[in-house]
């Protein structure tokens, strides 16, 4: 669970569906939404000083942990290409067995 939810939080009721035959309530006309706040301006210097503090909070891996990750890739996508090869040599071969049985 995230840092901002509670875990005290109790689920909300779901309201009853209004029925066929009641009209809706209509929002009176009165109540308009409030307005936006006005939007701050772009500013390049800060919104890269924001970045650069943002980039400093971030937890880097080693190079020895990225190199065994890379390897570890590595390993899993050759396992994996020869499983498909192997699936579709099986597959491959069915084929041809069908197609030799249904013109013989």
């Amino acid at each position: 669970m995230a840092k901002d939810q509670g875990a005290n939080v109790l689920p909300q009721r779901r309201k009853a569906a209004p029925s066929k035959t009641a009209a809706a309530p209509k929002p009176p006309a009165a109540v308009a939404a409030a307005p936006a706040p006005p939007k701050k301006p772009f500013s390049l210097p800060q919104f890269w000083s924001e970045v650069r503090a943002e980039g400093r909070k971030i937890t880097w891996t080693s190079w020895k942990e990225t190199w065994i990750t890379s390897v570890l890739v590595g390993i899993m996508v050759v396992i994996t290409a020869i499983f498909f090869l192997a699936v579709d040599g099986v597959l491959n071969f069915l084929v041809q067995q069908l197609l030799k049985l249904a013109s013989g």
